[in-house]
């Protein structure tokens, strides 16, 4: 079952629908742009946060937050292709979203287990990232990343999830020399992590505290329209 870059179902076939399909399309990136920043309830316009998901227009790097979470990465001569393995309907519809918004076509499909595989199409666009972040065929991060908003909203997209303790950011289990530098990146931007290891509900960065907490809810900005309340970062 495949869905169009732009959020539409392939040939009329409904989307997994334990979340429904978001009112309105994706806006292009020219308008997001254009329009003015959130409000908050009393009319004021909220600050941004220098490295905010609202602050930056949406690029192609966005996308190594995909790969800093459990996204994998392979090239076929001078083309890529991303894919990730989520675990619910609206995941599916944020990142479609989010591909989109970034020109990038995708499809899904229903896994033998019952969860969702999203999936770019193979795009020269797609190849940077993946000789970035490929040592052969291992994925490994370049020196020097950074997380920003938009990345991080990608990844919490893809594999965030809220615990009574804090909120975890999943990692891809065979990519453990992943683990560490991902960890150093969350540093950087003040989101000092726990690493728990594959028998202890990871692998994953459990972070904790109210300051993190609210620091990634500032970093990660508002929730999609298909993202539940209780999966996002709240703001205070």
């Amino acid at each position: 079952m495949s869905l169009s870059g732009t959020g539409d179902p392939a040939g009329g076939e409904a989307l997994p629908v334990l979340f429904p399909a978001p009112a309105e399309r994706v806006a292009p990136a020219a308008r997001r742009t254009a329009a003015p920043p959130p409000a908050d309830a009393d009319g004021s316009a909220r600050q941004l946060t220098f490295f905010g998901a609202e602050a930056a227009d949406p690029s192609l790097a966005d996308l190594a937050g995909l790969l800093a979470g459990p996204g994998e990465v392979v090239r076929m001569g001078g083309t890529a292709r991303l894919s990730v393995v989520v675990d619910a309907a609206w995941r599916v519809h944020v990142l479609i979203a989010e591909l989109a918004l970034r020109g990038v076509a995708a499809t899904w499909e229903a896994t033998a287990d019952g969860r969702h595989a999203v999936r770019t199409s193979y795009a020269r666009t797609l190849k940077p990232l993946a000789v970035a972040w490929l040592r052969g065929t291992g994925k490994r991060p370049p020196a020097g990343l950074h997380l920003n908003g938009r990345r991080l909203r990608i990844w919490l997209a893809a594999a965030g999830a809220a615990e009574p303790s804090g909120f975890l950011l999943g990692l891809g289990a065979d990519d453990e020399e992943c683990w560490g530098p991902v960890g150093g990146a969350l540093d950087a931007v003040g989101l000092s992590g726990a690493l728990l290891g594959p028998g202890e509900g990871g692998p994953a960065y459990r972070i904790t505290g109210r300051r993190r907490l609210a620091r990634l809810a500032e970093l990660v900005g508002d929730p999609p329209p298909t993202a539940p309340a209780t999966e996002w970062p709240a703001r205070s």
